[in-house]
């Protein structure tokens, strides 16, 4: 593996941190926790033993952050499927472009499937604003996370760290040999539409600016889709809309490990990802002749296309849609229980008596009933 300095800053770890890691996680104040919850009915000092003795990434990622995802998904979800991983060569490296719902699940839930399809882990992007405490960090960086940093103001900063970023998933793609999962956006989608942000687009295009077509046809570019049936945070989400719409929301202390945890403990019925087939570079050339402004917006729409087309509807998309607009046009596609079951669900917006009871179920309901007309 190609080893680049400048990239110490936001870079995962090397084999050789792995070990201190380890023993910096089994040595923190939160582990009980953790361990409780990844190896439940375990002896505390024999998962503190087995994370210490973890020497290498495929270690922690096959053994420990595979049992995470396991956890994940024997607690809070009613299935768990995956396709297409027939469209991957797995001699090529590749840039997996996701539709993004969940903080953490989005990109580790996609690692299990790829294992289980036979296909190695990616790396994976973090917000530096997540890394908010050092075993956070310690867990990110032994799997495969590496630090983005948030837009800010500084318009030069914002230059420098988004060329920085599209250097380095580059550098991890053509030279360290690794793939790369990434968000179409900056933040989750909140409303269920899910867009890529063309500023993405431009990052990607930032590391090589002599030939717009190979910026990306180099990059091997997958869309990705993730689905559930049970938007995580959907209550959160709504609640953050609705009090973006009289002001600027101001993110609260703890919010983001609260989005987390909720994320991965919120019943989340039928989860699937469904891998779309490389974006070829016959499709990139269609847009040739563009300027690069353009370039960058056709090709933000084409991986708009390919993520929804991705997207699987569930019963309560089909509910909430009828509900919001008071038709029963799609009531072949859920039954009463179902329709019953989401309805209760809704209960949990009465809490919020500080809001206008309406406004917020018209949000809510927009979350999953927004998938059925992007498709």
């Amino acid at each position: 593996m190609v080893k680049d300095p400048k990239f110490d800053d936001i870079r995962p770890y090397y084999e050789e941190e792995l070990p201190a890691a380890m023993q910096r996680i089994a040595d923190s104040e939160v582990f009980p926790i953790l361990a409780d919850y990844v190896y439940p009915g375990e002896p505390i000092e024999k998962v503190r033993e087995k994370i210490r003795a973890t020497k290498t990434i495929d270690e922690f990622q096959l053994d420990t952050m595979r049992r995470v995802n396991e956890q994940v998904i024997a607690r809070s979800m009613t299935e768990f499927t995956g396709e297409g991983a027939e469209n991957l060569d797995f001699t090529k490296n590749y840039l997996f472009v996701s539709n993004h719902r969940d903080i953490v699940l989005d990109a580790c839930l996609l690692q299990y499937y790829l294992v289980n399809s036979g296909y190695h882990t990616t790396e994976i992007t973090f917000g530096a604003n997540l890394m908010m405490n050092p075993v956070i960090i310690d867990v990110g960086r032994s799997n495969k996370m590496f630090r983005v940093e948030r837009p800010g103001t500084d318009i030069k900063e914002f230059y420098r760290a988004s060329l920085h970023l599209s250097e380095y998933i580059r550098y991890a793609i053509t030279e360290k040999g690794e793939s790369v999962w990434i968000a179409q956006r900056n933040g989750r989608t909140k409303n269920g539409i899910d867009t890529t942000d063309q500023g993405i687009i431009k990052m990607f295009c930032m590391s090589e600016t002599k030939d717009k077509i190979k910026a990306l046809s180099e990059l091997n570019i997958v869309p990705v889709t993730v689905s559930y049936e049970w938007e995580p945070c959907d209550v959160l989400k709504a609640v953050e809309l609705y009090e973006s719409q009289s002001a600027r929301y101001v993110k609260k202390e703890g919010e983001d490990l609260n989005s987390i945890l909720t994320g991965i403990l919120q019943p989340k019925g039928h989860v699937h990802f469904q891998i779309g087939k490389p974006v070829a570079v016959e499709e990139l050339e269609a847009y040739g002749a563009q300027t690069n402004n353009e370039y960058h917006k056709s090709v933000a729409h084409l991986l708009d296309s390919k993520i929804r087309a991705g997207y699987r509807l569930y019963p309560n998309n089909y509910i909430a849609h009828d509900i919001l607009r008071g038709t029963s046009d799609n009531s072949d596609k859920y039954t009463a229980e179902q329709k019953q079951a989401f309805v209760s669900h809704l209960a949990a917006l009465d809490k919020y008596t500080n809001c206008d009871r309406d406004s917020l179920r018209q949000i809510f309901l927009s979350i999953y009933a927004n998938p059925v007309d992007n498709r």
